[in-house]
């Protein structure tokens, strides 16, 4: 049965324009992985200091959310998305024709906080627009066409690194990041109803913040989605490295790698849709972090047994992807459904764990690396660990409350 928006927005391609919004944070971080050993090479500095290209792009992305979040609830969604969407097309030029690396990690940072924009209002007008009951399973619907960015990105920027270089990849975010601001100029409505004047003002954002973290139901959601998202984000940060630099993959081949590791997002995104036709999101939860720590301990055992070949790397990223994709659609819906009169303070402040929690076990991933695979294998099943016990331990509280 097809999922319909609040018949006030029901001429507005809803769906088409949160799916290429919540797109780009994928495509941001993945259409130049293949570049990162490059980056390394060509600007002579060590792989810790291009994993800033990364992890200050999360810093950027995460701590963005706590200021759009309130500015959006107070002066409507459209104008925060337009400026947002304007200044990812200019710090993609900027990424583009950087000349030092410091450059390129500043220029980063900016497209960051353009790209949280795109996502967070994306994540807020699902809220809007939607029945609450409706939300996990439209995000789960638009989650199965997003999983195209990360399988499609990693293979097109692969061939942009050998035919032109790394400039090439930011050059196509550019392009990309254009064309969603000029849809949205055309078809996006506004889709806040509630607008809160005092939502920006200090009291209110206290008062808000308030109520958004003393919600554990919010915790529930939140602490599981965060700790997938590091599950596959260590991939993302690390994959490149392992894959070409360790175990000898040939650059152009890189992108397919990758991209048979995220098709496990798609499947997961697929399965949680049919979950959630019979059974509620808390237990969806409970089955994708099992699957966490499945595919965490799978690549731990695999590393330590000395099985070390590319296609476990892709089938542990596969996994992982997987359980993301159960995990993902169900923790962003349910963290702020239960907000919404503060829909936009909900989706930054998730946002703002998730990116925190990413650049943690980026920083770690970068600060580890030691031509083996072995610290991508134990922080995978830590984190793996740590989701399953999450679920588990929350919800446990919140039945005993």
């Amino acid at each position: 049965m097809a999922i319909s928006p609040l018949p006030q927005f029901a001429n507005a391609p809803l769906l088409l324009l949160i799916t290429a919004m919540m797109m780009m944070q994928p495509l941001s971080t993945d259409l130049y992985l293949a570049s990162l050993p490059s980056l390394a090479t060509g600007f002579a500095v060590p792989v810790a200091t291009v994993q800033l290209t990364l992890s200050l792009f999360v810093i950027g992305f995460g701590s963005a959310q706590l200021v759009i979040g309130p500015l959006s609830d107070r002066f409507g969604r459209r104008p925060v998305l337009l400026t947002g969407l304007a200044m990812y097309v200019a710090a993609s030029a900027m990424c583009g024709l950087a000349l030092s690396i410091e450059l390129l990690i500043f220029a980063r940072f900016l497209q960051a906080l353009g790209c949280c924009a795109a996502v967070m209002i994306a994540r807020a007008i699902v809220r809007d627009a939607y029945a609450p009951e409706d939300s996990a399973k439209l995000l789960a619907k638009a989650s199965t066409w997003i999983s195209l960015a990360p399988i499609i990105g990693p293979i097109l920027g692969a061939y942009l690194q050998v035919a032109f270089g790394w400039r090439a990849a930011f050059i196509a975010l550019g392009i990309f990041s254009a064309c969603v601001m000029a849809a949205c100029i055309r078809h996006m409505p506004e889709t806040n109803q509630h607008k809160n004047p005092s939502a920006t003002h200090i009291k209110g954002i206290i008062e808000n913040y308030r109520l958004v973290l003393g919600s554990r139901e919010f915790w529930l959601n939140v602490m599981p989605g965060a700790l997938s998202y590091c599950g596959i984000f260590i991939f993302i940060s690390g994959s490149s490295f392992v894959l070409i630099n360790v175990l000898g993959v040939p650059t152009q081949w890189f992108g397919y790698c990758f991209a048979i590791g995220v098709t496990g997002y798609m499947s997961g995104t697929l399965v949680c849709r049919r979950l959630l036709k019979t059974i509620r999101g808390e237990q969806a939860l409970r089955i994708g972090s099992a699957c966490s720590f499945s595919a965490g301990m799978y690549f731990l055992v695999a590393t330590l047994f000395g099985w070390w070949h590319w296609a476990v790397v892709v089938l542990a990223m596969f996994l992982s992807m997987a359980s993301h994709g159960i995990n993902f659609p169900v923790s962003q819906a349910g963290s702020i459904a239960p907000f919404p009169k503060q829909a936009g303070t909900a989706a930054g402040l998730m946002g703002a764990v998730l990116m925190a929690f990413a650049f943690v076990s980026g920083t770690v991933v970068g600060a580890t690396h030691n031509g083996t695979l072995y610290p991508l294998a134990i922080i995978s099943a830590v984190l793996g660990s740590l989701n399953f016990l999450s679920v588990r331990w929350i919800g446990r509280r919140s039945a005993a409350v």
